[in-house]
């Protein structure tokens, strides 16, 4: 019973960091290119290799094993210290696809 109940709080714990590793990897994806240039946190494509790296490890792997553990820590630095700086540039770090009201120079407010 009492094996049972650490299988069971170990699958929960490995569903948690599936979907936060998973969480991590989505929001890396939307952010734009410039943005992690801009906050001087490596590239987008090293972020999105590593976190995906992460989300196979996983899935693949049971957590208390090595690999997930590696993952974990490359998801928290991601989340605590690349995430938050890019957020705080202006616009978010978000993919924006504009409006059509969007001139060159950009929103366009009829001359209000």
């Amino acid at each position: 019973m009492l094996l049972q109940g650490f299988a069971g709080l170990m699958w929960l714990l490995s569903m948690a960091l599936i979907v936060f590793s998973g969480f991590a990897l989505f929001d890396a994806a939307v952010r734009r290119e410039d943005a992690y240039r801009a906050a001087d946190k490596k590239t987008k494509p090293f972020w999105l290799i590593i976190l995906g790296i992460a989300f196979v490890v996983n899935l693949l792997f049971p957590i208390l094993s090595f690999l997930p553990i590696i993952g974990l820590i490359a998801t928290i630095v991601y989340m605590v210290d690349v995430r938050p700086a890019i957020r705080a540039l202006p616009g978010g770090g978000r993919s924006r696809r504009g409006s059509s009201s969007d001139g060159p120079y950009g929103p366009w407010n009829g001359g209000r």
